[in-house]
């Protein structure tokens, strides 16, 4: 099969990279660029094989009959199932787990890929291909909500306009007051568009005054970002993945009673229903879409502030 490789220092394109085997094998349609991708090429995990981890797909061959031929999207952690974190519903923290593109498995910047199929999610017909590959990104947005309690009082500040950025502000602002600040005018037209207060600038009256802060940014400087922002034991919610995690100064985290948050991934049922039902709008995201041999003009684009590239194996 065609795919794009990741050998610890350069990404390559193999149009011979074998097929997988074994659990469920996915055709992959689209396959989305995150940040997290980005960062794995400069380092972050240490990782080497096929990246990617957004993805629609149909399935091509299961174990389970009435699965093939069905289109899907999956979860990326595939988890033991038998450890103590299994057993307490949390298999995203299976320390034998393996991850699409990420750990110890290979991902969707492929024609195929597989999975177990309990990861495996069928699509409703009313999810689009292009929408379908912004599940595993929404899910993210969506996991904050099952972190924190929200008060629908609260202001919360949203760090980042990029991809995740976006999702985050969109998901939240369905439960409070939010404000996304950002660098760039086109990206939060965007979100005006949709109803989403932004902020080009931190002016002197928006510090210590949001209860929650996010810090979508991709940046090893958002902690601190959000620690300007936030209010006394107010809350500090990390998505941020970085090769280079800096050297972060906790002081004022120590000094405000700040309560930090790490999240990740979440759940997928919220998220696809937000988008089958059309709560969540995920149009205008796409930038533009490439054949895995154009691998180097689409990184380029995803890393010079598109909002979301995709392949089209």
């Amino acid at each position: 099969m065609k795919a794009v490789y990741f050998d610890g220092s350069a990404l390559g394109y193999d149009p011979e990279f074998p097929d997988p085997t074994g659990e469920s094998v996915v055709r992959v349609s689209l396959a989305g660029i995150c940040g997290t991708d980005l960062q794995m090429v400069s380092g972050y995990m240490g990782y080497r094989g096929v990246l990617g981890h957004e993805f629609v797909g149909t399935v091509a061959e299961s174990e389970v009959p009435d699965m093939v031929g069905r289109r899907v999207v999956g979860e990326i952690n595939a988890a033991c199932g038998v450890c103590g974190m299994c057993a307490s519903g949390l298999e995203r923290h299976c320390p034998d787990r393996t991850v699409l593109g990420i750990l110890g498995r290979n991902g969707a910047f492929a024609e195929y890929l597989s999975l177990p199929t309990r990861n495996l999610h069928v699509l409703p017909d009313s999810v689009p291909d292009r929408q379908a590959v912004f599940v595993e990104p929404l899910a993210a947005a969506f996991e904050i909500a099952e972190q924190v309690s929200i008060d629908p009082r609260w202001r919360i500040a949203v760090l980042g306009d990029g991809r995740l950025g976006q999702l985050v502000s969109m998901v939240l602002d369905m439960s409070a007051d939010v404000v996304c600040f950002g660098r760039h005018p086109d990206k939060l037209a965007r979100l005006g568009r949709l109803g989403v207060r932004t902020s080009r600038s931190m002016e002197p009256s928006d510090a210590g005054s949001f209860d929650m802060v996010v810090d979508a940014t991709g940046r090893a400087t958002g902690l601190a970002d959000a620690a300007r922002l936030a209010r006394p034991r107010g809350i500090i919610v990390l998505k941020s993945t970085t090769a280079s995690g800096g050297n972060q100064d906790l002081t004022q985290t120590i000094i405000n009673e700040f309560t930090l948050v790490g999240s990740r991934c979440g759940p997928f049922a919220p998220a696809i229903n937000a988008l089958a039902s059309g709560s969540i709008s995920v149009d205008g995201l796409v930038d533009s879409v490439y054949r895995l041999d154009q691998y180097e003009q689409a990184f380029e684009r995803a890393g010079g502030g598109a909002l979301k590239v995709l392949f089209a194996p």
